[in-house]
């Protein structure tokens, strides 16, 4: 029996494959980034992204937004959105409580302090008409000596005091400040009045919305959000540096309700096999995302597909087996989502 015949059957105990109407298989694809403009971010994107801004600054690329258009395969060009409302169980599978887009994915570029601002949870964003709020985390891919991020309030704070901040111009003196280094993580609950400073480049996960309670913006003379912002806040929160766990085979960066991030380390070539982790409703919808270096997918079922830096691929529920190679300092961030049991 040939390499390829073995290597079809395997796949096909794992995932049910050649039993009809069950198991439609998707190949992992690459992502193109959507670069969105903000006042307070960057003409020049190098060496990061090749990317120069021609009208607005770039803050903010998307990685997995719903108007990002697949790179690769059968379907590219299609945006996700398309492809998610086309594929929803061979991308999630079926056991995912929804069928969109489950993460927001993004790298954040801050040049000046973005606005204090704060998330709602799920059960206020749905008050008000949105479909969920907005937990997220940060992945410090690179730091400045003196970067740092306010997370949360300091102890003692009142809400009297926030709204008084808002409305003069000090609430940056209510503010836990915290530094920031490479490496670090940094969950941002919701319900956390929180803003990032400059000096670092963020990989940022977060549920899908992109709903923010503007609380105070130094001046700039776009909309604050008062009110909602101050049913929003709590004055006390889990957000915080996590500490990373060390495992033998992944570092678990963060996990949460909502989403896992965590660095895989590649010795030379591993198994598509060996990416979920112990415990890990399998099969789903992951991302890989390459922090650094280059590396190389590659499968007998669809070729191969090369991993640059800054990159992002989608591995489908569906995806066939395959073996990610390093070819040169690959640093791989892998982001899944999780389903908390009401959500």
């Amino acid at each position: 029996m040939g390499v390829n015949r073995l290597f079809q059957k395997a796949e096909a105990l794992l995932t049910g494959v050649g039993r009809p109407s069950v198991f439609v298989e998707l190949s992992p694809f690459l992502i193109e980034p959507n670069f969105v403009g903000k006042v307070w971010g960057y003409t020049d994107l190098h060496p990061w992204f090749d990317k120069v801004a021609t009208e607005d600054p770039i803050g903010e690329v998307w990685l997995t937004g719903d108007q990002c258009h697949v790179a690769s395969g059968k379907h590219t060009g299609k945006t996700l959105a398309a492809l998610f409302r086309e594929a929803p169980h061979q991308l999630l599978g079926k056991k995912a409580p929804h069928a969109g887009s489950p993460l927001l994915i993004k790298v954040l570029f801050a040049q000046e302090k973005l606005s204090v601002q704060v998330h709602p949870d799920d059960r206020i964003a749905r008050k008000y008409g949105e479909p969920n709020g907005k937990s997220e985390c940060w992945y410090a891919l690179a730091a400045q000596r003196d970067a740092k991020v306010a997370l949360g309030l300091k102890r003692g704070v009142t809400l009297d005091q926030v709204r008084d901040g808002m409305l003069n111009g000090t609430l940056e003196e209510s503010l836990k400040i915290l530094s920031v280094a490479a490496g670090d993580l940094l969950f941002v609950d919701t319900g956390t009045v929180h803003a990032i400073w400059p000096g670092s480049v963020l990989l940022e996960t977060q549920q899908y919305s992109d709903l923010t309670y503007r609380m105070y913006d130094y001046g700039r003379g776009r909309e604050l959000h008062v009110e909602k912002s101050l049913e929003a806040t709590r004055l006390e929160t889990r957000a915080g540096k996590v500490q990373p766990r060390v495992l033998p085979d992944r570092t678990i960066l963060a996990l949460e309700d909502y989403f896992c991030v965590e660095r895989i380390p590649i010795e030379a070539s591993r198994p598509s096999s060996t990416l979920p982790g112990e415990g890990e409703r399998s099969p789903g919808l992951s991302f890989l995302f390459v922090a650094s270096g280059s590396g190389r997918l590659v499968s007998p079922s669809f070729g191969s597909i090369e991993l640059a830096p800054r990159s992002i691929i989608a591995v489908p529920a569906s995806s066939p087996m395959f073996a990610v190679h390093d070819l040169g300092g690959l640093e791989l961030i892998r982001i899944s989502p999780r389903w908390p049991e009401k959500s």
